[in-house]
């Protein structure tokens, strides 16, 4: 199988599916027959499944007879390609920390967060002004972008963050600047400092999170005095 038209193939199913042989066809510049060729092979690889629908690509019901094909990726065809481009995303961070220097891959990463964070805040603001409450927000639209996010509380009143996966765990590995530059951003989202216990990237089973409780406003000398003379 010609690996380039495979990799062409497996991206636009990515993109585009459940999608049919002839529309990919179309969408290549390719023959029917040659796309189905390798469909055959990706399907024999695991990579790509049959999805069945009722409906067209347009949305249309379909008509009577035997439905179209429709393919979307597998499970293993999704790690396929998330290997794929974690290795082009490693490849360039080390030409960028080469060719300018470490400072150029924080940038990156700062830029990163900061424009992830601006798309959370609307979400996170809403939720009001503690943070146990703005964490249990930004978790959900974490989830939403598939970090599979959760929190879980202590009796003190402090939270964690809990992630079950990062989309770019493996490149991560190699560049803690992006695990940095996102805890920043969660630190500035909610309001407090927070602190990463565990990360992905270095192994742990799911990325953590420690949101302390808010603290309490101190009391003030006079207060203090107003409030005895109460009592007395």
């Amino acid at each position: 199988m010609d690996q380039p038209t495979r990799d062409r193939v497996s991206r636009e199913i990515l993109q585009q599916g459940p999608v049919t042989a002839r529309d990919l066809a179309e969408t290549l510049g390719l023959t029917p027959a040659a796309v189905r060729r390798h469909l055959d092979g990706l399907e024999a690889q695991g990579l790509v499944e049959v999805h069945s629908s009722s409906t067209a690509s347009d949305g249309s019901p379909r008509g009577r007879g035997r439905p179209a094909r429709r393919y979307v990726l597998s499970d293993s065809g999704h790690a396929t390609m998330s290997a794929e481009y974690d290795h082009l995303a490693a490849h360039v961070l080390e030409y960028l920390a080469r060719t300018a220097g470490p400072e150029a891959v924080a940038g990156f990463a700062r830029e990163r967060a900061e424009r992830l964070a601006a798309r959370y805040r609307p979400a996170v603001e809403a939720a009001g002004p503690g943070p146990g409450s703005r964490a249990q927000a930004l978790a959900g639209v974490l989830s939403e972008d598939g970090y599979a996010a959760a929190v879980r509380s202590n009796p003190r009143g402090a939270t964690q963050l809990c992630q079950g996966h990062c989309p770019v765990q493996h490149v991560a590995a190699r560049f803690p600047q992006l695990c940095e530059a996102e805890t920043q951003a969660f630190s500035t989202l909610l309001g407090v400092h927070v602190q990463r216990l565990a990360t992905l990237a270095h192994g742990e089973h799911v990325c953590t999170t420690h949101v302390p409780a808010p603290l309490e406003a101190p009391v003030s000398r006079e207060k203090r005095a107003d409030d005895h003379r109460v009592a007395s």
